[in-house]
């Protein structure tokens, strides 16, 4: 992975007391809002237990501003050594435009292929910009 490659926690989210659990796109929001200030493309995922509690969390940074591969390898491999239940997606358009993209959504429905391969399920696949985040679990993309 390019720029250190999956990252820790503590370094995706500043806030004080991050939510443990998420049990809506709101609560997902909150925990991905500091994507919002990234000036690249950032994606992160939320690893879930059954009772959508956080087992943790990683992220990847792009070399780019406006492109990541989606390292679908890696994000199964974490939900494995997870024992994840469940997977929340997040990423953010430095654009400002929460809008996704037509390569967002080929990229969720890979995704959410390959997990549920695994017996893991995507629950929601959030776009974080300045202007607001886009849940496409509400949009019913998944």
């Amino acid at each position: 992975m390019a720029d250190g490659g999956w990252q820790r926690r503590a370094m995706l989210s500043d806030a004080e007391n991050p939510p443990l659990r998420l049990a809506d796109a709101r609560a997902a929001s909150v925990l991905f809002a500091p994507l919002a200030r990234e000036t690249v493309e950032v994606l992160a995922f939320a690893y879930l237990d059954r009772h959508q509690q956080v087992l943790g969390i990683r992220h990847v940074r792009s070399p780019h501003r406006d492109r990541l591969d989606l390292p679908i390898r890696d994000v199964a491999a974490d939900a494995i050594a997870f024992h994840a239940f469940a997977v929340v997606m997040a990423h953010n358009h430095p654009s400002g435009d929460p809008t996704p993209s037509p390569a967002d959504r080929a990229a969720t429905d890979r995704l959410a292929r390959a997990l549920d391969t695994l017996g893991v399920r995507l629950l929601d696949h959030l776009v974080v910009a300045a202007r607001g985040t886009t849940s496409f679990r509400s949009l019913g993309f998944l």
